[in-house]
């Protein structure tokens, strides 16, 4: 059976504009939310000029409580108690990023 507790959105090797990259961003948390299945969303935006990475944790700043934490990849790692609780509440047991101080992605832990 699929891991259904983690979804991965990649928004940063699309080459899409900030607004198109937010957009999709914003409309997949929102669908998640509804359908209620998925506990944490991985967004990887890329290694890059880093202003994709910038502008998807300034708005993830901007929605401060609407997500139970978010953790940046770098963050990632089994020394952070909010990236080992969320690894035991999504069940995610193989991501290769975790450990590895990855700034390309970042990890919205949902309610």
């Amino acid at each position: 059976m699929k891991n259904r507790k983690l979804k991965i959105v990649d928004i940063g090797h699309s080459r899409f504009d900030l607004e198109t990259a937010g957009s999709i961003l914003e409309t997949t948390i929102s669908q998640t939310l509804y359908e209620g299945e998925t506990r944490v969303i991985k967004v990887i935006t890329g290694h890059g000029s880093g202003r994709l990475r910038s502008y998807v944790r300034e708005w993830c700043k901007e929605q401060e409580g609407r997500f139970q934490a978010v953790i940046f990849g770098e963050d990632y790692h089994m020394f952070n108690k909010a990236a080992s609780d969320m690894r035991a509440d999504g069940n995610i047991k193989n991501d290769l990023d975790f450990g590895r101080e990855n700034s390309a992605t970042t990890y919205i832990w949902l309610w």
